[in-house]
């Protein structure tokens, strides 16, 4: 996405409108974050359907981040339909309407996204319960011979997937994490909790630049376990879910205005 300038931010007489969603980005999951904070920007109301969003440069300083992450964040709301980029001495960034849902299959996917947004946060709350002790318990148990070739082999294939395949590679690489932990409670209560949050997944956009920091987070999370360290498997666990449900959270659900 070419760089978007505006010599006129948004303005108000009674202080800045948009500081309680342009916080700073502050924890691993920059790119994420910055498309779940533009996300609540648009949910908010706080730049009006037809309005300009605040110049690149503005945005990168409010939220801390980059320029290449502002732009690629943009670029998601573009390609999602979600801004109009417009060209020219008065072109930008223009908000053409608040998503109803990411992926762009109709009226059943915003009716199962509404279904399944009214229990977001216990599904999020749940695995992230159920996968933080599984990688810890799983490190602390420390796989040897197949056990840890599956989690290679895992590995490998979430790599290779592409975006049509990548969700299922993904939950395979999640799912033997949990089975080798050692509880079979445990591995069955994560397929069940992973079955919910894959229909929430199927609600959003499969968004390429997430991939890439996806998979540095399962190869930190495989070397973590093969080495048993079981406080920083859970630790890189939590990061590469808190990403997560920050994309969840900025497509699936609206804010309460502050």
């Amino acid at each position: 996405m070419t760089e978007i300038e505006d010599s006129d931010p948004l303005n108000d007489p009674l202080g800045d409108p948009l500081a309680a969603a342009l916080r700073p980005v502050r924890s691993g999951n920059t790119y994420e974050e910055t498309v779940q904070r533009l996300l609540q920007l648009i949910h908010l109301g706080l730049v009006p359907a037809g309005e300009r969003l605040p110049p690149e440069r503005d945005l990168a300083e409010r939220l801390q981040v980059s320029r290449m992450t502002l732009r690629e964040a943009l670029k998601v709301l573009q390609d999602t339909g979600m801004v109009e980029v417009r060209r020219g001495r008065y072109g930008g960034a223009f908000v053409r309407h608040a998503p109803e849902a990411g992926a762009a299959n109709g009226s059943e996917l915003r009716r199962r996204a509404t279904l399944l947004g009214d229990r977001l946060e216990d599904t999020l709350l749940f695995r992230e319960v159920l996968e933080t002790g599984a990688a810890e318990l799983c490190a602390a148990r420390r796989p040897t011979g197949a056990d840890a070739q599956r989690l290679r082999d895992c590995l490998a294939a979430t790599r290779a997937a592409g975006v049509q395949d990548y969700r299922r590679q993904d939950t395979r690489l999640h799912l033997a994490v949990a089975e080798l932990c050692g509880s079979p409670s445990v591995a069955a209560q994560y397929a069940t909790v992973r079955a919910t949050v894959n229909e929430l997944l199927d609600c959003i956009p499969l968004l390429p630049p997430i991939l890439v920091h996806s998979e540095q987070q399962h190869a930190q999370l495989v070397a973590a376990i093969l080495g048993g360290e079981s406080d920083l498997a859970r630790t890189v666990v939590r990061e590469h879910l808190a990403g997560t449900a920050a994309l969840l959270r900025g497509f699936l659900t609206r804010p309460e205005p502050t």
